[in-house]
This record gives C-alpha cells, sequence and structure tokens, in this order.
C-alpha cells in the first residue's frame, strides 16, 4: 500500500493512546467502558484515537455466546479458574485475552449519522494492519478462517492460519472498530480455551448456534512471522510507526486541543453500567 492510498486511511489527526503496560485493572470491561466514553467524546467533536491495550487473563464473550443454554455456568467456571470474564456490546463471538493478544481500536467520527459504510471502517484497520506487517514480508489475506473462533468475513490471516478478528460498535455520531490480534504464544492454546467454552456453554443448543472450532485454524504472529518471542511488542511498534508517520504536525496539535479523557471514576461506571446491561440472563 503506498503513501497515496494511505490518505484515505484518514490517519493524519489521529492520537495514540498506548496501555499495553497498564495492566494493574483486573476488570476487562475497564477497556472497552474506556474506549465507549472515547467514542461518545468523538462523536461530540473531540479527536479519532488508537486505543492498544491489553489484558493478561480475560474472556470477552458476544452477545449471542451470552444467550446459549449453558453461558452462566460457564462464566462461573471462568471466574473460578481466575478469568476476567464481560459481554461486549460490538459484534462477534468469544476469544480468550492473554499478555499475548494485543487489542486495538479505532475510534473515530461518522461522516454523517445515517451512515452505514462500515465495510470501509473495516478495510481501514484491515489496511493499518497490513501495513505494520510489510516488513515480515508475509501476506496478509482477509476472509473468514474455517474453524476459527470469532469468525467473521474480516478475518485476518496469513498462509490460511487466522491470527486476527475484527469487530465494530457504532454510536450515533462515531464508531469503534475493534481488532484482537494473536501475537504471541501459539494458536492452539487459544482455540482450546474457546472450544471447551462452548462446549459447556452450548450444552443443549443446536450446533449451528456457534462456532465449530477446530485447532489448526488459529496461529500467532510469532508463529507465522518472523517477529519471535516478543512478537506482541514489535507488532506495537509497527502500528505506532505507521500512524505516527501518517501525522502531521497541524492534524496533531488541533487533536491534541480537544482531547478530553475520562476520570477513573467516569470508567468505572461505564464499566458498571455496560456489565449491568449486558450480563448473561439465566
Amino acid at each position: 500500500m503506498d503513501k497515496q492510498e494511505w490518505k484515505a486511511l484518514e490517519l493524519a489527526d489521529i492520537l495514540l493512546l498506548d496501555r499495553t503496560n497498564e495492566l494493574a485493572e483486573p476488570d476487562m470491561l475497564y477497556a472497552f467502558a474506556l474506549d465507549e466514553l472515547l467514542c461518545r467524546s468523538t462523536g461530540k467533536g473531540g479527536p479519532s484515537i488508537c486505543h492498544i491495550w491489553r489484558h493478561p487473563r480475560g474472556f470477552v464473550m458476544g452477545l449471542k455466546d451470552s444467550r446459549l443454554p449453558g453461558a452462566a455456568e460457564a462464566e462461573r467456571y471462568l471466574q473460578s479458574q481466575g478469568w476476567s470474564t464481560a459481554v461486549r456490546n460490538s459484534g462477534g463471538a468469544a476469544v480468550p485475552l492473554d499478555l499475548g493478544v494485543i487489542n486495538i481500536s479505532l475510534i473515530m467520527p461518522k461522516a454523517s449519522v445515517d451512515s452505514f459504510h462500515f465495510h470501509n471502517d473495516f478495510e481501514r484497520m484491515y489496511g493499518l494492519i497490513s501495513e505494520a506487517l510489510k516488513e515480515t514480508g508475509r501476506q496478509v489475506d482477509k476472509g473468514e478462517i474455517r474453524g476459527a473462533y470469532c469468525p467473521g468475513e474480516y478475518d485476518l490471516s496469513i498462509n490460511g492460519y487466522k491470527f486476527c478478528g475484527i469487530a465494530q460498535r457504532r454510536q450515533t455520531h462515531a464508531f469503534i472498530v475493534q481488532a484482537f490480534i494473536v501475537a504471541e504464544g501459539t494458536g492452539q492454546e487459544r482455540t482450546k480455551q474457546v472450544r471447551e467454552f462452548y462446549e459447556q456453554a452450548g450444552h443443549g443448543a443446536d450446533s449451528l448456534d456457534y462456532p465449530a472450532v477446530t485447532n489448526e485454524s488459529t496461529a500467532s504472529l510469532q508463529e507465522l512471522t518472523n517477529l519471535g518471542e516478543t512478537a506482541g511488542q514489535a507488532f506495537v511498534r509497527a502500528i505506532k510507526q505507521v500512524i505516527t508517520s501518517q501525522q502531521t504536525e497541524d492534524g496533531l496539535a488541533a487533536a491534541q486541543e480537544k482531547l478530553v479523557l475520562p476520570t477513573h471514576e467516569q470508567i468505572l461506571a461505564m464499566s458498571k453500567v455496560l456489565r449491568e446491561r449486558y450480563a448473561i440472563q439465566e
């Protein structure tokens, strides 16, 4: 992707918020609550933001997952094993998070209130991740990977193995495109976790109600590229390099003037709202 094509990604005035080393908050939903508040701010004239984060031990479920007959029991089991759990308000299905998984949120204003061109927003994330991995020499493909967890049209893969899934959350005046990137460790350990969740949560449901997850579907950047054991750090550096190379001095100054970060208390309050709103019903 050449520089001319990158102009269409509208990164000139986007701010970077790197929280990959902020690991003290035990509730995984904290990051989603922060996204929600930042998106509201962006919709009211605030800046576009690229939020990068990790969580040491989280398991996020999709809305459809939360309606499976054994979802509540499966969630309790995960919590008993030390997992922070949550149902997210964006699309997608179950995803395990750990320190080897990098999460990226692109938070940007909608062109208009009735804008439904979400494919363009997915393409922006695909372009960003593809460019960040360009130096590895690996081609990043898009399209659903059979047997992968959280399957979708915008699965990103290398050599047929999914390493990234993309979901979105749209508000009235702004949107969030969220991506999880399996950077370190193995894909098989994550597929095993998700398959065990569905075996419990999906007990008594039609098998078509949840993804059929297989081992040979998902791999990490550590396994698929030459980034090595610190693939997560290398990938975050590459994402930040792509964005900073596109930022302009004027765009950055204007964005920083408009930035108002929510307080810790506001984020905790939003976490509570989201947890209550999307709680699993028994």
